[in-house]
């Protein structure tokens, strides 16, 4: 699959009946850390070679050790010279009774405990009992993870952040001597709630220091902020997330339950997973379908039974964020261990380099404990490098990211082509005419749960999608060559690229396959 030149942004498109998604969380927990590019530097990267319930925020006090697993051949770790300055390099996820979270700390106990230690007077000890340094004791039996982890850890940070509206932690990734950080929008607007937060930064040394937050794209879950203290940074090594295979070594580094400088193993379990959470801050672009729950049903999307147990049923959310728009990721899934307070950390490959940020768990909670009552249960995620590093650029130099749109209202693509000309025929009815046209005898049901792509049930006068010819009726199959899945997949994947990128559509037109040029218009 190819993946958007980097340095664009990914564009957005109107979105359909969006299916049941099981929401993420976030992990944001006491103490994560973030690192970033600096300013104006353009963003490169390398080409690499080769959900369980949270933990309450401050109820968790410690864990024991654990090894590292898996055999790796002994790898002499290379000596850390100060890096030169680099810049950011360039289906639908359904998932049966899970319950994914947001890995952020947002105002919990645990965030308010280790804000409550940064304001106290001894603030350049705090932190050192869990110091996070990775130290190799015997190099010469050091695997290659051992390796990784040591050449990618000092770019990763801590944050605690504080307001009005309570405190949170979390990790960033440094991604230039200049100072500026990456990490996730939730992490430090405490899940939105926070509009001037007060930011605080434990670099891997020890050092702590203040950040000022250069800007957040709620729609990609990133911020930059840009550290006051910028002796003696390690950028971060920035690999690419387009050349990943599954099966492929991650690593993932970051600070969660306050245990700053965990490094945790896995491997790539999927690639290009979609997944919605509600984001405060999003805004929609106006396409959806409406929320009707007729329309729901023969669209594709199907309501929770009623009744139906929050347990039972699969979601995405972020911790401490109070609903808004859903925003749809593309997201590497990892089964290294991710938890509260590692959202806005790196997952980096067996060469050290950054492919992804770490954003979201699922977890199979519910209940009083529920999303945040537990911890990794093998299923984490991580917004790509790629994608990443080219909304990191935008924030940089223009303070906001840009996204395209395509301006398709979509629906699920049924096998049958009798129901996808149904739910074509039925857009844009309402009330007692759209209940009439449902109450007949000739309404084709669904041949399948699952959907074959994207149904355009209209394409919007003057949109992109219009002038480059895309029709009703038409199945999006692919994106620059990434199969669409469903509707909610195809949102996912326009919004990665920036308005006035020109993208090749793959589409199913009356059983033949056609390719449509389009030049997306900004949000």
């Amino acid at each position: 699959m190819s993946q958007p030149p980097y340095g664009e942004s990914p564009a957005e498109q109107p979105e359909a009946p969006e299916p049941a998604q099981p929401s993420a969380q976030r992990p944001i927990s006491p103490g994560p850390t973030a690192h970033i590019p600096a300013p104006g530097q353009p963003i490169s990267h390398r080409q690499s070679e080769a959900a369980s319930t949270e933990l309450p925020y401050g109820v968790y006090s410690g864990a024991p050790a654990g090894e590292l697993s898996g055999h790796q051949p002994p790898l002499q770790p290379e000596p850390r010279p100060q890096r030169t300055k680099r810049g950011i390099g360039a289906g639908a996820f359904i998932v049966a009774v899970l319950l994914a979270g947001l890995l952020g700390g947002g105002a919990a106990l645990g965030g308010q405990y280790l804000w409550n230690q940064w304001q106290s007077e001894d603030q350049q000890t705090i932190g050192a009992d869990t110091s996070g340094g990775i130290q190799i004791n015997t190099p010469e039996d050091a695997t290659a993870v051992a390796a990784a982890a040591d050449r990618a850890a000092p770019s990763v940070v801590t944050l605690a952040v504080g307001g009005e509206s309570g405190a949170g932690s979390g990790s960033g990734i440094v991604l230039d001597n200049e100072g500026h950080v990456l990490t996730n929008t939730h992490v430090v607007t405490l899940g939105g709630a926070e509009p001037d937060p007060e930011i605080h930064v434990q670099l891997n040394d020890g050092r702590s220091t203040t950040a000022e937050l250069i800007g957040t794209d709620p729609l990609s879950d990133l911020a930059v902020i840009q550290l006051a203290d910028t002796e003696n940074l390690v950028p971060a090594e920035l690999g690419s997330s387009s050349g990943l295979n599954v099966g492929d070594q991650t690593i993932a580094i970051g600070s969660p339950l306050q245990l700053d400088g965990t490094v945790t193993t896995g491997i790539v379990s999927t690639l290009d997973r979609t997944i919605s959470v509600a984001a405060s801050g999003a805004e929609g672009d106006g396409l959806g379908i409406p929320e009707d729950g007729r329309y729901q049903e023969f669209f594709g999307q199907t309501e929770e039974p009623e009744g139906e147990d929050e347990e039972d049923g699969p979601e995405f959310q972020l911790p401490g964020q109070e609903g808004g728009e859903s925003i749809y990721l593309n997201v590497i899934q990892t089964d290294a261990a991710i938890n509260q307070g590692n959202s806005g950390g790196a997952l980096v490959d067996i060469n050290g380099e950054v492919i992804g940020v770490n954003v979201a768990i699922a977890t199979t909670g519910g209940g009083l404990m529920g999303s945040e009552g537990a911890g990794s249960i093998g299923v984490g995620f991580a917004i790509p490098i790629d994608y990443a590093a080219r909304v990191a650029q935008d924030i940089i130099d223009h303070g906001e990211a840009s996204h395209g749109v395509l301006g398709v209202h979509v629906a699920e693509a049924d096998a049958d082509p009798a129901v996808n000309d149904f739910r074509v025929e039925i857009f844009g009815l309402e009330g007692e005419e759209l209940e009439q046209r449902l109450e007949g005898q000739d309404v084709p049901q669904p041949s399948s749960p699952f959907s074959l792509g994207g149904l355009v049930v209209h394409a919007v006068p003057g949109s992109p999608a219009e002038q480059g010819g895309v029709q009703e009726g038409d199945i999006i199959q692919e994106v620059e060559g990434r199969r669409i899945d469903d509707s909610v997949n195809l949102t996912a994947i326009v919004r990665e690229y920036a308005a006035g990128d020109t993208i090749t559509l793959t589409v199913l037109r009356d059983g033949e396959q056609l390719e449509i040029d389009v030049t997306l218009d900004p949000m």
